[in-house]
């Protein structure tokens, strides 16, 4: 077959205007022709058009066949300009694009060709800069198979011919240096697939910034430049963040926390005085933040985000987000931020179909489509995309000092049957349903980010008995700091929703936890899943009349804050909201005020008090060293009770339940030690909205044996609560 005859510079020059060329580096801009300068131009607006050095104007001549195209020899080598004029006579003034070399550096080229660049977002989307001493924007978008790539916006008129980029050798990378645009600047990709046909304009993958939804093209935002005042923290956060500290977290979806006038959403620096001044005085050690990236769906709570790199303009800008992560740090919180790898949606102005191709999606629906959310699951296999998330994560650290990750979904990710019948999920290699593709990306992300990043945590959100989540990928793990616990969240939430009579029926349901609470790291979650949907709230999930569920529920925090495993409550639970979750509206916070919520709120905020303070009840959440049974086995009267301990020298805990409402006047409970043991709280105190029994706080402990214990005292455990008791 005859290979058909390379296009001649005047045939590229017709395909301008047409906006069929895809080299236009190749005609376009400054070329020597017979020994001197030569510039071939196009703007389809101008009638006449000029390269301007200085205060002298060389005509170009219009290229017959090719409207809006102009050429002419333009001598010596100074940079010119552009001056274009209308047949009406109006002017204006511009630089050529295509007078600009790349911007993009071997190396970067090489990396992201090999799928290996750690911080893709460095070259990758749009920046602001001065390149070849004139100021402007690059931008760099990852588009292997189109025909062709282009940026628009409102500076060229939406008009794809305009700004055609370079395509980067075999990296499929494309590229491209405006001149005179930033900051604020909204554009999109305009790209044209393999068939030649075009594809609906895209937003920018690895963009910074959003419009506000439902618009969704992307913003230039330059987010170099932040003057951080978290040194302190930083250089401190990787003892706040390991498993011997107290970890207890606040989860918060900032669209929902609190309302303004006519139901304005709280802005970032809103949150970073009202939201992190009430996490302090609650004594929470962390706040997770529900997806921040950008996303099109307010109902998706973010979890199912468009703009990876884009903290969600519903709050304010990315300067502005970091003002919120500053001023927690500032006040000793950290900041956990909820990150989505598992899943995008099929938004036409997202990544499916980038290119025109299957790119960051499987093909195959039996791979590439969750069934259950209507969205495109990620082509873990794909160097590119590993590169792409794994990036990503690093990217949130780094660039907004995060804390830590909280990987939703993590399940859906691992197994490749996941909530799919026989037929509708393709084996791996070796014909099992583990997906050993996401495992390597999970592996990866955790390793690059411990590794990059010092003192982070990352925390995965599985529910399956999937082994070593949280255990070192040298170990055979998945590498993730922690896991949270989500078969303890629901046994014990359906042991505590039982009517108290029946609760000796399930008995085990408190204490099965305790057979792998050590396996992992845990975290003990009360997220948001658990208040949505016609589940109700903490409050309504419990039994009984107003003062039992009230009860019910401090005895049910008492018995979390006690057991191993770090803590994490979402907002409103704090205060024992009665209305189900709704993102919609603010919190129910005049509720707060009222006796029994106020008594809740103090609770918690005095568990917290007493987790950070206590190291017993800490710093071996993970360690079965630090936990040992008193009595496990009383079903008849609902009572568990337990020692937590910590390092040598640190005074032990004893934590007892009641879970009937029959007060427990005198029982005989067996303790490490003789002596006074303080009662530091009491679940049922008059504070908390309690009746007030109690043990006038202490009981004396004899050296009489029980429970396996050298010691015992007769105590009195209130009806549906729970007392600590610590050794003086």
């Amino acid at each position: 077959m005859t290979a058909a005859p390379a296009p001649t510079p005047l045939d590229l020059l017709k395909r301008i205007p047409e906006g069929t060329c895809d080299d236009p580096f190749a005609v376009l801009g400054p070329k020597t022709k017979d020994g001197e300068r030569h510039v071939t131009a196009f703007d389809p607006g101008a009638s006449k058009l000029w390269a301007v050095i200085g205060t002298t104007a060389h005509a170009l001549d219009p290229v017959k066949g090719a409207p809006g195209v102009f050429s002419g020899s333009v001598p010596g080598s100074e940079p010119y300009g552009l001056r274009g004029a209308d047949a009406a006579g109006a002017t204006w003034g511009m630089e050529d694009p295509y007078r600009f070399g790349p911007v993009m550096g071997e190396l970067d080229e090489y990396l992201l060709g090999e799928g290996t660049h750690k911080r893709l977002w460095q070259v990758l989307g749009a920046h602001v800069m001065h390149h070849e001493q004139v100021w402007g924007t690059t931008f760099a978008v990852w588009a292997p198979n189109a025909r062709r790539v282009s940026v628009v916006g409102e500076f060229n008129l939406w008009d794809g011919r305009r700004h055609v980029m370079r395509r980067r050798g075999a990296t499929g990378i494309w590229e491209l240096f405006v001149p005179g645009i930033g900051e604020g600047t909204v554009y999109k990709y305009e790209i044209i697939g393999a068939s030649g046909d075009p594809l609906p304009l895209k937003a920018d993958p690895v963009g910074f910034g959003s419009q506000h939804p439902p618009k969704n093209a992307s913003v230039v935002r330059d987010i170099s430049g932040y003057g951080w005042h978290d040194d302190a923290w930083m250089d401190a956060r990787a003892q706040r963040n390991s498993r011997e500290a107290p970890i207890s977290v606040y989860e918060v979806h900032l669209g929902s926390w609190t309302r303004k006038a006519n139901n304005r959403r709280m802005s970032y620096v809103e949150a970073a005085e009202e939201l992190v001044s009430y996490v302090r005085d609650m004594g929470f050690t962390h706040i997770e933040l529900m997806p921040i990236s950008e996303y099109p769906f307010d109902g998706s709570w973010g979890y199912q985000p468009v703009g990876l790199f884009a903290p969600t303009v519903r709050h304010g800008p990315p300067h502005e987000f970091r003002d919120l992560v500053d001023a927690a740090h500032r006040a000793g919180i950290g900041i956990l931020l909820d990150w989505v790898p598992g899943h995008f949606p099929v938004d036409p102005h997202g990544l499916g179909q980038f290119d025109g191709t299957a790119l960051y999606e499987h093909a195959d629906p039996r791979e590439g489509f969750h069934q259950d959310w209507n969205t495109l699951i990620y082509n873990y296999g794909r160097r590119e995309v590993q590169n792409y998330l794994t990036s990503n994560a690093l990217y949130w650290l780094e660039e907004y000092h995060a804390d830590g990750l909280r990987v939703d979904a993590v399940a859906s990710m691992l197994y490749r049957d996941y909530s799919r019948k026989d037929g509708e999920w393709v084996p791996n290699k070796d014909g099992g349903r583990e997906n050993y593709e996401a495992i390597e990306l999970l592996r990866t992300m955790n390793t690059q980010s411990y590794g990059e990043v010092p003192g982070i945590m990352t925390v995965a959100e599985e529910s399956t008995s999937y082994p070593k989540v949280s255990r070192p990928v040298h170990d055979g793990g998945l590498g993730f700091g922690f896991k949270w616990n989500m078969g303890w969240m629901n046994d014990t939430l359906e042991y505590m929703k039982e009517d108290p009579a029946h609760r000796k029926h399930h008995h085990g349901k408190m204490t099965f936890g305790l057979t792998y609470a050590f396996s992992e790291n845990f975290v003990l979650p009360i997220s948001h899943d658990e208040v949505v949907h016609g589940k109700g709230t903490m409050l309504t999930r419990m039994p009984g009349n107003d003062w039992e569920q009230f009860a019910n529920l401090r005895a049910y925090y008492a018995f979390m804050w006690g057991h191993p495993g770090k803590k994490l409550l979402f907002m409103g639970q704090e205060f024992a909201q009665a209305h189900e979750w709704n993102y919609e509206t603010s919190l129910d916070w005049t509720m707060a005020s009222l006796p029994r919520h106020a008594g809740v709120q103090a609770l918690v905020r005095d568990l917290n008090r007493l987790y950070a303070e206590t190291p017993a009840l800490h710093v071996r959440d993970c360690d079965p060293d630090g936990f040992q049974w008193i009595e496990a086995d009383d079903a008849e009267r609902s009572i568990f009770a337990w020692i937590r301990r910590g390092n040598p020298g640190d005074a032990e805990v004893v934590v007892l339940c009641n879970f009937t409402p029959f007060e427990q006047n005198g029982y005989l409970a067996g303790l490490p030690t003789a002596g006074r043991w303080r009662e530091v709280l009491n679940t049922d105190a008059a504070t908390y909205g309690g009746s007030g029994r109690g043990n006038d706080g202490a009981v004396l402990a004899k050296p009489e044996p029980s429970h396996g214990q050298a010691a015992s005292a007769r105590v009195v455990i209130p009806p549906l609560a729970a007392i600590y008791l610590v050794k003086e």
